[in-house]
């Protein structure tokens, strides 16, 4: 695989660093453990005698159960917190002349809500890494099947002889064009620099009015269409879900008269639409991997994978040679399947209104589970080792030859590379094959990536969570709440699937990754459930504390001591960390709220879907992310102001959660006032506070609901429903 240097073992590629203070950390979190311990005796040991309130009792007993045992679990990833750090000089000393091939999948579903614009920046990025551009390769899979972003393509595929030697002339970063020419300059003194930024911009926005207009006419221009023999595939009948296979090389890489203006090679780009019929499953995203696996192998079969999201642009163009320091590493590389990025964003506010950034989660989280060798595959921005994408498993010493190159298409033409591959993307190709079970992304589950590097895993291999200080990888978040929420049901759906399947990791992992990741994975794959005590937090108490049932203890007495410790410590310590890891007071703050809408609406609704699902009573579906905006839409996130705006069911059950603990707060102060019982306010004092911080949460729904008269508000009918609905369960008994 490479020389060993004279005089011993050859350096490693890259080493890993602890979290620091590990050890207090592991202290703090035993007495929080010790509290929790000391919440569920008091519970078991008060249980009320009477009738009154009994049942609140025993059902707040169960939540905090859940909600104890769901913060071991948590906790679990922090007890292994490790940095990767490579060393990219070192690999460009030892292997420049061994540089493996890599193939880059991006996928796109629909035209509308993933505009060819935004597919050909990311295309475009990728095309442009610091590597050599004859071991680089594009496909991009077109779930839509639509001529534009063909089109849109072979203009990217043109305006590439430009951009990729403007890019390299003068290391500019990130290289999508969009996000590059949006930022500021630093560089316009220097005239040449000037001139050619202008000349490559005015090429770009010639280029982008073109792909628009032709979307907007609902036309490729005739003459178009004459200039590339793969407008004649749209000659047929297609629709979206009903056409034949398309495999279109848009640039071959092998030729060496496919060069940039500067008479450097390009690489390969190719155009990819399987085939889908109505008759026949596609199985989303996972049957669109699997179909570009089975297409690359067939022209290019590089040994590593990139596969990204559409709207993720690469943000680092030495990205490829960093992630080679793992998996060409000398002494452990062999162990690696994949390396996770994290997903990051170029549209976030400055405090971060949907948490679409959770630091908690890409700064502790995700690199705990890595920790265990076992970082979860998210999807997008992950780089692959082809053998165990493709079912292989891991076999201690084996070496693998990265530099080794393929022949058998050395003298086959285009043409006939383009027939052969549309077999492979028919939809009968995987007919009685393992294709979706031990080969290529399983099928089955929305969350087909989680499943799939959980699989890869228990086949033996390692994965490593890497998370630079430039960012790889930057897409973009959604501006909406109801974008933000349906995502994450859909996430969730998903993730409680595989939780209720055989691949349940404590059950399909055991004896195959470490307990650590086991719980690690069941962070996420339980975020159905845990909506269920949320919910009982957010109801049982205010209703209690509006019929004046105490369900915590007196201040005055020793056991309320281990529920104050636990509130205060957890929050200074959750604050502590996320602004540890950039994130302002402000950005927190709404981090709670959105933990608590999460929980509450996405989660719960996902919940109810899995036990229909469950029953036979639906199926599972795929609902794609909206990357488009409105102005306005568009005017109100930069405000930071929360976008409601519509009669989604989620909106229905936040407001009127908003509205019951603002009911049942004023409600049991009154009472409390009106009776001037110390001994009740001292018991009921507790819930009065969770019942603040719930009201205080929910102060923009209040303004949505009653102040607001923006589109973006809470609907009329909604806030009526809310009203209705908030107003009766106040008037139920609670025992």
């Amino acid at each position: 695989m490479g020389n060993k240097e004279e005089g011993g073992d050859v350096p490693e590629l890259f080493e890993t660093r602890e979290a620091r203070f590990r050890g207090v950390f592991k202290v703090f979190a035993s007495t929080i453990m010790g509290s929790i311990c000391l919440i569920w005796i008091y519970r078991l040991t008060n249980i009320p005698t009477s009738s009154s309130g009994r049942w609140a009792w025993i059902g707040i007993f169960l939540a905090e159960v859940g909600f104890g045992l769901y913060w071991i679990i948590t906790q679990s990833v922090r007890w292994s917190l490790i940095r990767f750090h490579p060393f990219k000089e070192k690999l460009s000393l030892r292997y420049e002349n061994e540089l493996p091939g890599v193939d880059t999948f991006v996928c796109t579903a629909d035209p509308i809500m993933e505009p060819p614009t935004l597919v050909i920046n990311t295309v475009l990025s990728a095309m442009a890494y610091n590597y050599p551009p004859e071991k680089l390769s594009v496909y991009v899979s077109d779930d839509g099947g639509s001529e534009f972003t063909f089109y849109a393509l072979l203009e990217a595929s043109r305006f590439s002889k430009y951009w990729i030697p403007f890019c390299k002339r003068f290391n500019i970063e990130p290289r999508a064009p969009e996000a590059y020419f949006s930022q500021q300059y630093s560089s316009l003194q220097d005239s040449k620099f000037a001139q050619e930024l202008l000349a490559i911009k005015k090429l770009y926005e010639e280029m982008k009015n073109r792909i628009e207009s032709a979307i907007e006419s609902g036309k490729i221009p005739d003459s178009t269409r004459k200039q590339h023999k793969g407008f004649a595939e749209w000659n047929f009948n297609i629709k979206k879900q009903d056409h034949q296979s398309i495999v279109q090389i848009l640039i071959d890489g092998r030729d060496t008269s496919a060069v940039d203006n500067d008479g450097s090679r390009l690489p390969t780009l190719v155009y990819v639409s399987r085939e889908k019929r109505p008759k026949w499953p596609h199985n989303f995203k996972a049957g669109a991997i699997n179909a570009l696996l089975r297409v690359s192998s067939e022209i290019t079969n590089a040994p590593l994978i990139l596969s990204v999201d559409c709207d993720m642009y690469s943000n680092n163009a030495d990205t490829i040679r960093e992630i080679l320091c793992f998996f060409m590493d000398e002494k452990k590389g062999d162990e690696f399947a994949f390396v996770q990025f994290p997903q990051k964003y170029n549209n976030l506010t400055k405090n971060d209104i949907y948490m679409n950034n959770a630091p908690q989660i890409d700064e502790v989280e995700l690199p705990g589970v890595g920790g265990y060798g076992a970082a979860l595959y998210c999807g997008t921005g992950c780089f692959h080792r082809r053998e165990s994408l493709c079912g292989g498993k891991y076999s201690k010493g084996d070496r693998v030859q990265w530099n080794t190159e393929s022949g058998k298409n050395a003298h086959r033409t285009v043409d006939d590379l383009e027939e052969s591959s549309k077999v492979l993307a028919s939809c009968s190709y995987e007919k009685g094959t393992q294709w979706g079970k031990e080969m290529g992304l399983i099928y089955g589950c929305p969350v087909e990536d989680i499943v799939t590097g959980l699989a890869i895993q228990c086949r033996g291999w390692k994965s490593v969570y890497y998370n630079p200080k430039r960012h790889a990888f930057i897409g973009v978040a959604p501006t909406t709440l109801e974008v933000a929420l349906v995502q994450h049901k859909r996430w969730c759906e998903g993730l409680s699937q595989i939780f209720l399947s055989k691949y349940c990791p404590f059950i399909y992992g055991h004896g195959k990754i470490k307990l650590g990741a086991q719980m690690g994975y069941s962070i996420y794959l339980l975020w159905a459930p845990i909506s269920l005590p949320t919910l009982f937090y957010a109801i049982v108490p205010s209703l209690c504390l509006l019929n004046g049932v105490s369900l915590f203890p007196e201040v005055s007495s020793p056991w309320f001591l281990p529920f104050a410790y636990v509130f205060v410590a957890k929050n200074v310590f959750s604050v502590l960390e996320a602004m540890k890891h950039g994130s302002t007071l402000k950005a927190w703050w709404n981090g709670q709220r959105m933990w608590l809408i999460r929980r509450t609406t996405s989660y719960f609704i996902a919940l109810i879907d899995i036990i229909k699902r469950k029953l036979g009573l639906s199926e599972t579906t795929f609902v794609l992310t909206d990357k488009v905006v409105t102005e306005d839409v568009s005017k109100r996130y930069e405000q930071e102001v929360m976008e409601f705006g519509s009669s989604n069911i989620m909106f229905t059950i936040l407001a009127t959660l908003a509205l019951l603990n603002l009911f049942t707060l004023l409600g049991g102060i009154k009472k409390l006032v009106l009776d001037l019982d110390s001994k009740a306010l001292e018991q009921l004092i507790s819930q009065i506070v969770l019942c603040g911080i719930i009201v205080l949460i929910n102060l923009p729904i209040y303004q949505a609901l009653f102040i607001r008269r923006d589109k973006g508000c809470i609907p009329p009918s909604v806030m009526f429903k809310s009203i209705l609905l908030a107003s009766v369960i106040c008037l139920m008994p609670i025992y």
